[in-house]
């Protein structure tokens, strides 16, 4: 397996609408209803650059857009400045093949570069996904659930929350 994680750019928003699409229409691992346009995500890709949060992309050996990751803000108050919420999501034909461990671990390498302290994940609770264990293995430890919060598709869902310390102090931030 050959992968290369780069920034996203505004032409790889059309295979991050089609990937995330897959998700929206079949699965109950996002609460989107409705899949955001090749075009909303260029905007969101523009907000995070402008904000200095990474949106990173993962790409074969054929240079096809694989999969995709960012940090957004975890909450609009401002003590919440420090901490963001990530996103990971894989193409289903390249989950279970180290694209994930990868991209996640250059997210939070990239994330580490920024003033940010805590990363958290929230993960809809759905059979036969790998999101908790890939956010295990890279460190992240499970800090709470909040129960039946999503419905789609028919059920309701419960979120498993995750937490990824950068700095562990207790500093002031700065």
């Amino acid at each position: 397996m050959t992968i290369m994680i780069r920034p996203a750019t505004a032409p790889d928003c059309v295979a991050v609408a089609e990937i995330y699409k897959y998700y929206v229409d079949h699965t109950v691992i996002t609460f989107d209803y409705d899949a955001p346009t090749a075009a909303d995500w260029k905007i969101k890709r523009a907000d995070l650059h402008a904000a200095r949060l990474p949106f990173l992309v993962a790409e074969d050996e054929n240079g096809t857009v694989v999969g995709f990751a960012y940090v957004g803000q975890y909450r609009v108050k401002r003590a919440y400045d420090w901490t963001v919420e990530n996103t990971i999501y894989l193409s289903p034909d390249h989950t279970g093949k180290g694209y994930g461990k990868t991209l996640l671990r250059a997210l939070l390498d990239a994330v580490a570069a920024t003033s940010v302290r805590r990363v958290i994940s929230v993960i809809a609770d759905s059979a036969g996904t790998g999101s908790v264990a890939l956010h295990a293995k890279a460190g992240f430890e499970e800090v709470g659930r909040l129960k039946r919060v999503g419905y789609k598709h028919g059920i309701w869902v419960d979120c498993i929350l995750m937490q990824f310390d950068l700095d562990d102090s207790d500093a002031p931030p700065t």
